[in-house]
């Protein structure tokens, strides 16, 4: 676990995290194949796209309570709707929510340089995946999704930034340095590794080359 000030960072493995505040509020974000046999229901689960390494309904309903609230797009609405939770709420990059008194900015996620095919990207900006910024304890975390470093992160600034480093489908090493120069957060947590694509390496070699504080997360 990563402790920012009074915001518990737990690492789930790929892009999953679990973050608590100093009221004892839990936000689970896109948790993927988590290990354990036992788990805790969260407050708010939010679901950053459809794929399945971010939209995985196993994984959700390990967290997941008649109390939970889930935020994510319109393009998960088959999968989120079949979910036993008080409430799923839809959004799209520029929208500000509000759940459970904790506020949430939902930023764009997308490639510009990552492709399936000629022209088509993995993940396409008309899609209107998402990033997420939380605030908890009057600081903001950024989890940015699978994205590229797009311009839209000029405008973030986050406390805590937790970035894809592995590439393919997201940032490249190089590019997510490029990217915390102009989050200029003051603490990073490489991500979105272990799984689908990419390893513990990467985020070694992202750890080495930036100018700011790093941490390599850990399951525990």
């Amino acid at each position: 676990m990563i402790n920012f000030e009074s915001v518990n960072i737990q690492w789930l493995g790929h892009a999953g995290f679990l973050l608590t505040n100093s009221a004892n509020q839990k936000v689970c974000i896109d948790p993927f194949q988590v290990e354990g046999s036992s788990y805790d229901p969260v407050d708010i689960i939010i679901s950053t796209h459809e794929h399945g390494d971010h939209c995985s309904l196993e994984d959700i309903n390990k967290y997941i309570s008649p109390d939970t609230e889930v935020i994510g797009i319109a393009m998960a609405k088959e999968q989120l709707t079949t979910l036993n939770c008080k409430k799923v709420h839809f959004v799209e990059p520029g929208d500000n929510i509000t759940v459970k008194g904790i506020e949430f900015n939902v930023v764009p996620a997308y490639n510009i340089n990552k492709f399936r095919s000629e022209g088509v990207p993995f993940h396409p900006k008309e899609d209107k995946k998402i990033g997420v910024v939380v605030h908890m304890d009057g600081h903001k975390i950024y989890h940015a999704g699978d994205t590229d470093n797009i311009p839209e992160m000029n405008n973030i600034k986050p406390d805590v930034a937790l970035l894809p480093v592995s590439g393919t489908y997201v940032m490249t090493v190089p590019e997510a340095l490029e990217a915390t120069k102009i989050l200029q957060p003051k603490l990073v947590i490489p991500m979105h590794y272990g799984a689908i694509v990419g390893d513990q390496s990467m985020a070694e070699k992202f750890k080495e080359m930036a100018n700011t504080s790093v941490e390599i997360p850990t399951k525990d």
